[in-house]
Order: structure tokens, then C-alpha cells, then sequence
């Protein structure tokens, strides 16, 4: 199925949202499918929701009011996941875009996914990581409203070290990596994995960041390769025998052989040499041996 051709779910929790993030909601929405549902939920009797009726009312999105029986309950949370499991019977939709901060939709995500849907959840930098972590995507709020924001929860070293891995993987098995695969890889490993998180509109200019990569256009479709290193194979060798040399004993732990590496080889990494690993690849190395994390020169 084509991405555009998805039917999706647009489920709100009007109490847990501000109005505000609406028209933002919508448009990323539309990057995934149609909104063949659109669902504000909430007690509309309550003075905290003054302002929903004219939003939903200009965005076509459908009213769900839901009184608060008990004080200190949200009634609201029950009638969203009730609608969403009969949704979700009804065979009418591919996916579902649960939109709030609540944890309290955990579970439902989860069993979403179990029934094979997308789920794309949206909140603010709040959110539970139980939450984000069970949707399919995860997208943040006040990066779509393009308010200023901190970088994501994972690090751009976690999510280059995951790209690295996907690229040296492929490579392997004499596979070319494309920019969308990346995309899909790293949403799946990180699922509030987004690019705006670091300042880039798009996935392939935020890949361009990276000096460990290359990225290569061929007609409409942009491949990625780990890029070449000025410094050689065996260069890095003379570098790392002269190292372990130098040390009392001739001998030194692994980590600090790669520390000391790092310091002479500027964006050094295994995987540009086609390793996965860094332990692996001293091994190789003439007159040099590794065991238990300790490497020692060998005549």
C-alpha cells in the first residue's frame, strides 16, 4: 500500500492538548496518510476547553464529549480507548494517531501495534518514555509548532553508531542502503527518532552532517555509504603498534588503545575500515594481540 493511500485515525485528548498544536497535528498527519477519522475528545463543558469549538469546527474534526462523573478521574481516557478498539474492529483504518501526553494510553498503543497498525503518537517533551516507546512513531509537539527545543532524548553519537551499523550490515550482505531505508531502521530502533529534534528539515541533509558518511543521488533515489578515510588501514596499524609500544609492558587495555587513537585520528571509526568491531580489528593487526580487553605487541 502506497503511504499516501493509508486511512488513518486522528484520536485527541482535547484536556491533555492545547488547541494550539491542531493545524501542526494535522499536516504532519497528512505525511502518512488521510485522516479518515478526526476525533476531539473531551468535556466540552468545562471551561478548560473553551476555544475547541471553533478549532474543530474550521478542521472538520468531530466532537466527542465525555462528562466527568468523578472527580479526580479522567472519564476522557476511557471513551478514547473504547472508540479505538471499535475502530480498530471495524477494518476501516490502516493506522492510528493517538495525540496526548498521557501514559495512560500505553497500553493501547501497544495493542495496536499487536494488531499490526501504525501507531503515531504525538505529545509534548513530557511524555513518559513508556508511551513513546510503544508507538510505531513518536513525533514531539513543539517541534511541530517549530518552537525552540532541546536535541532528542538519543544522541546524535547513539543514532550515527545506529546508521554505521545499518550501513556495515547491509554491506555484508552486498546490499546498497537508501536514505528512506535508514529512515525507517532508525524510526523503528528510536521511536521519537526526529530530524528537526537536531535542526534539519530533511532526513538526507541531517545524514550530510555526519563526516563518517557519503551520500550518492541516482535518479530519485539517494544511497548512503560510510565515507573514505584520509587515514589508512595501514596507518591506523603503525599508529596503534607505536602506541602499545610506548606502553609499560608493551600492553594496554582496549578502551584506552581507542581513546589514544581517537586523539591522533580525527572522526575515527572501525566501521570506515569495514569492522563492527573495534577488538576485532586490532586482532588483525600484525604483531598485535588482544585477549581478555587487553591488546600486547607479538614478535
Amino acid at each position: 500500500m502506497e503511504q499516501q493511500d493509508r486511512r488513518l485515525a486522528v484520536l485527541i485528548d482535547a484536556e491533555n492538548i492545547s488547541i494550539r498544536y491542531v493545524k501542526f497535528i494535522l499536516d504532519e498527519i497528512s505525511n502518512y496518510g488521510i485522516a479518515t477519522y478526526k476525533r476531539a475528545y473531551g468535556d466540552w463543558t468545562n471551561p478548560s476547553t473553551t476555544g475547541w469549538k471553533e478549532t474543530v469546527l474550521k478542521n472538520s474534526i468531530t466532537p466527542v464529549q465525555q462528562y466527568s462523573y468523578t472527580q479526580g478521574k479522567n472519564s476522557t481516557d476511557s471513551a478514547m480507548i473504547i472508540d479505538a478498539m471499535d475502530i480498530l474492529y471495524s477494518g476501516k483504518v490502516d493506522g492510528f494517531c493517538l495525540v496526548s501526553s498521557d501514559s495512560d494510553f500505553t497500553r493501547l498503543a501497544a495493542r495496536l501495534r499487536e494488531a499490526g497498525m501504525l501507531v503515531i503518537g504525538m505529545g509534548e517533551k513530557k511524555t513518559v518514555e513508556a508511551f513513546r516507546t510503544s508507538c510505531t512513531l513518536f513525533k514531539y509537539l513543539e517541534v511541530l509548532a517549530a518552537e525552540e527545543t532541546q536535541d532528542g532524548d538519543v544522541s546524535r553519537e547513539d543514532i550515527e553508531e545506529t546508521i554505521l551499523k545499518i550501513i556495515t550490515d547491509n554491506d555484508a550482505n552486498d546490499k546498497d542502503t537508501t536514505v528512506g531505508e535508514l529512515g525507517n531502521k532508525i524510526s523503528n530502533r528510536h521511536a521519537d527518532f526526529d530530524v528537526r529534534n537536531y535542526g534539519y528539515s530533511k532526513l538526507s541533509k541531517f545524514l550530510e552532517s555526519f563526516k563518517s558518511l557519503h551520500l550518492n543521488q541516482n535518479g530519485k533515489t539517494i544511497y548512503v555509504t560510510l565515507a573514505e578515510s584520509d587515514v589508512t588501514k595501514d596507518q591506523i596499524e603503525r599508529i596503534a603498534r607505536d602506541i602499545v609500544s610506548q606502553a609499560a609492558g608493551k600492553t594496554m587495555s582496549l578502551p584506552e588503545l581507542k581513546q589514544k587513537i581517537e586523539k591522533k585520528v580525527a572522526n575515527f571509526n572501525v566501521r570506515n575500515y569495514k569492522y563492527s568491531k573495534f577488538s576485532q580489528f586490532i586482532n588483525d593487526m600484525d604483531r598485535l594481540s588482544v585477549n581478555n580487553n587487553t591488546v600486547k605487541i607479538i614478535k
